[in-house]
């Protein structure tokens, strides 16, 4: 048997809001090798190249093989674990951003059914769109396009194939998911939750339940929540003054943006900044 690997990129920096790379890699894992339980923040499509493995989430639990494909949702707990005598061997590529979970919508993965077997999709397809993403890689923002580009194709090739018919539309999880794309690509204005309802097409109080039993919070909360991660991402990574933040993530009113994210981090943005440049 060949000896185990184990090649790996993961992007430093995240330069694309509406589709980026994580990362991209390859694995020979070693007899018995499990990851999990555990939860990913992101999105990971993982192709077997050779050997098998066990994939178990929630109430599904599925012994996978070389040709079949599986993805791994974000905050969904799973483990998956490689055969003891014929491991398994897989390229992978995670990522995120909003157009995300509208583009995995339109494939047939689901958090039902988080995989597909050989056959639904050409296998070489899958191989070459990982390898692409693989080699485009770098720690720069035209390669940071480049792999995105590549991973839009892969994702292409998913969709092409996808049976669509198939597919449930108008749940709870489609209009949070609509939701979370609006605000990731629109988070930086002075949107309000009646606008992202009215793109959604649904009224407030619906998207407000939907959020409720989908994520455990209000639209509201999630929309505060999202602006102050960008928040923090700017506070860590650029010199614009505080205020300058604030606008830049769709906070209109500077104090109003320092009280939100006094109760979000339990500090202020000043402190936090230096807090972040003395752990450098």
């Amino acid at each position: 048997m060949p000896d185990t690997y184990k090649h790996s990129y993961k992007m430093g920096e995240n330069f694309l809001n509406s589709l980026a790379v994580y990362n991209v890699g390859y694995q020979k894992c070693e007899p018995d090798y499990q990851w999990g339980p555990g939860i990913r923040d992101h999105y990971c499509i993982h192709h077997i190249l050779s050997g098998s493995g066990t994939y178990t989430t929630g109430k599904i639990s599925v012994r996978l093989k070389a040709g079949d494909t599986f993805i791994l949702f974000p905050g969904v707990e799973l483990e998956y674990q490689a055969d003891s005598e014929e491991p398994w061997e897989y390229g992978w590529a995670g990522f995120m951003g909003a157009d995300a979970a509208s583009i995995i919508r339109n494939t047939e993965f689901s958090r039902e059914s988080p995989y597909i077997l050989k056959g639904r999709v050409p296998g070489e397809k899958i191989r070459e769109g990982i390898g692409n993403i693989y080699r485009a890689k770098g720690n720069n923002y035209e390669s940071a396009v480049a792999m995105a580009g590549a991973l839009y194709s892969l994702l292409a090739v998913f969709m092409q194939y996808a049976e669509k018919e198939d597919r449930q539309t108008d749940t709870q999880e489609t209009y949070v998911e609509r939701a979370q794309s609006y605000i990731g690509n629109n988070y930086s204005y002075p949107i309000t939750v009646e606008d992202v309802a009215a793109y959604v097409g649904i009224s407030r109080s619906h998207l407000f339940r939907s959020f409720q039993s989908y994520l455990r919070q209000s639209p509201k909360e999630y929309l505060t929540e999202y602006r102050i991660k960008q928040a923090c991402r700017l506070l860590r990574e650029t010199g614009l003054s505080v205020s300058a933040i604030a606008y830049s993530v769709g906070f209109e009113n500077n104090l109003y943006f320092s009280k939100a994210f006094r109760k979000q981090k339990g500090i202020s943005p000043s402190e936090y900044r230096k807090a972040k440049r003395r752990s450098v």
